[in-house]
């Protein structure tokens, strides 16, 4: 009589009652190894139809009798070791009581297929008095040297073709990335879904992206926020929110959320997966390479590995110019913000508040240091803003041209003489080679005025030249590519010191503070306010090359 037990923890499964005498006791296991080939019964309920058939139509023509059925949806027999699977520790558990004689499975591999495990399991259950049966393979025994030998040659194949087959889908996701198209999983905020025409093996479209325009403005607003204000990923959230401005889903935005989309590739126009990346695909791109990767850097100086030297404000609230960079150039304590005097305005209406730049070492760790305690805001301020206009102005002096022109055309010219020259000397020793090699035919029939040893000392001599011009030519072909980058580089940051200064008297702070954290890495401040400023290399190489050109 067919009848349902419930075992804890595990599916509602059908078994048929039977005396304790009575042998041939099947427990079924079925397995896959992703939830998308899980079908579903008339109850909604998970179902593997294929295994389930096969394995009951097996037992019933070998007149046995199914005490347990047990299965496991979208669980990796290659990657889940066995320790971390309830139903093979199920299975272990109902061997160890004796409830079943059989374990049948439709292939042996949905065991698992893990080369040092699963053969051992097997083994484990056949030593408990447990036949292990296939309804593909037959009955895998352990009788003697062979069998064991045979039972670990069955799972190392299978492990093998488990490795050949995520070699071959993670080939096959790279080249489909590397084509520029969409690999699936969740459509990235800023995007949509589209079809395009692309099919797979089945003939079924499949889904590429395309830019959604009601939300690529958030994404570009998002690293505005980030970039140019300094806003960090709470704060960003915060102000979507008092805007009233909701995630995809209809909720407030998640900080986490944020710092995902400062983080996606995605938005420059590159698909990526795992190592590969696709070219870049302009109607796919919502933020440009720069700005992304100054929102990389940004991130990498607030993270926990720059704690104790950060550069980039941790946030730009407040009305003081710097944040981050500024130090006592006496002890080197780092300058903090401090504010003193009456809270209620005076009788003409100015501010009485002095906000002030103040030594830690003085104010709070109360050591020696024979710097002053602090400095007023808005004098040490205006004495960077000078510098920053001074910078501005140096720049203005030169047209992109001009730079380009003056500060690399020559040197690209000089690089790429230089590989022209090898080019030519490598290409003669090449074929002063081939022909040697050619002579050495000659030697061998007696036709050659040369003898063989001789034209084998010659031959070596010109290998190890040509070796060595490969080396130099490439060497130089490499320095000629870092050369017109850092044509390309400069003219880039031409371009943003450009961009700063147009913008800089008129931003807000929180622009401002950015735009200081990015020209300048660190500003000592001694007695009297004598400054000491070191640049951020990449403006300190920018200024250098303006100083080539004067």
């Amino acid at each position: 009589m067919l009848q349902t037990s419930v075992i804890p923890n595990h599916t509602t499964i059908p078994y048929n009652v039977l005396s304790k005498d009575e042998a041939n006791r099947v427990l079924c296991l079925y397995r896959v190894s992703t939830d998308k080939q899980v079908d579903y019964n008339e109850n909604n309920e998970p179902d593997i139809p294929l295994q389930k058939k096969a394995c009951r139509e097996f037992v019933e023509s070998m007149g046995w009798n199914i005490v347990y059925e047990l299965q496991e949806e979208g669980v990796s027999g290659h990657k889940v070791r066995a320790e971390n699977r309830d139903k093979i520790q199920r299975v272990k558990e109902l061997a160890k009581q004796k409830k079943f004689d059989i374990l049948l499975v439709f292939l042996f591999d949905r065991i698992g297929r893990i080369a040092d495990e699963t053969p051992f399991v097997v083994e484990w259950l056949i030593n408990h008095g447990i036949r292990v049966w296939s309804t593909q393979e037959g009955e895998q025994k352990i009788e003697n040297h062979t069998d064991r030998l045979m039972n670990y040659i069955r799972f190392w194949q299978a492990d093998g073709e488990s490795q050949k087959t995520s070699i071959r889908t993670a080939t096959r996701l790279h080249q489909i990335t590397e084509d520029g198209h969409f690999t699936g999983g969740i459509c990235p905020y800023g995007y949509k879904l589209v079809k395009l025409g692309r099919k797979n093996k089945k003939g079924v479209e499949l889904n590429d992206l395309a830019i959604n325009e009601d939300e690529a403005p958030v994404v570009r607003m998002i690293y505005d926020k980030y970039v140019v204000e300094g806003y960090g990923p709470q704060r960003i959230a915060n102000y979507l929110r008092e805007i009233n401005l909701k995630n995809r889903s209809g909720k407030n935005w998640h900080p986490a959320t944020i710092r995902g989309i400062l983080r996606n590739l995605t938005y420059t126009g590159v698909l990526r997966s795992g190592d590969s990346r696709s070219p870049l695909i302009k109607e796919l791109q919502i933020i440009d390479e720069d700005t992304f990767m100054r929102a990389q850097e940004i991130c990498y100086q607030r993270s926990t590995a720059f704690a104790d030297k950060p550069r980039i404000p941790m946030n730009t609230r407040g009305n003081s110019l710097l944040a981050g960079n500024v130090f006592c150039g006496h002890c080197g304590a780092r300058l903090c913000l401090t504010t003193s005097g009456k809270s209620r305005p005076r009788a003409d209406g100015t501010d009485p508040v002095r906000v002030r730049y103040a030594c830690q070492t003085k104010t709070r760790t109360h050591e020696n240091c024979d710097g002053q305690t602090g400095y007023t805001a808005h004098i040490l301020d205006g004495m960077i803003n000078d510098v920053v206009h001074t910078i501005f102005r140096k720049v203005g002096q030169f047209s992109e041209s001009e730079i380009v022109r003056r500060g690399q055309k020559k040197k690209i010219s000089e690089k790429q003489a230089i590989v022209r020259k090898l080019q030519r000397e490598t290409a003669k020793t090449e074929k002063d080679l081939h022909n040697l090699r050619n002579e050495i035919m000659k030697a061998l029939d007696g036709s050659s005025a040369f003898t063989p040893e001789l034209l084998g000392g010659m031959i070596k001599e010109q290998e190890a030249k040509y070796a060595e011009q490969q080396t130099a030519l490439e060497a130089a072909q490499k320095e000629a590519e870092n050369t017109a980058l850092a044509m390309q580089e400069m003219s880039a940051q031409y371009n943003q010191f450009v961009e700063w200064a147009y913008v800089y008297d008129t931003a807000s702070m929180e622009t401002r503070k950015m735009i200081v954290a990015q020209l300048f890495e660190r500003i000592e401040v001694y007695r009297d306010y004598k400054l000491k400023i070191k640049f951020t290399i990449s403006v300190e190489q920018f200024l250098q090359g303006l100083d080539n050109i004067a």
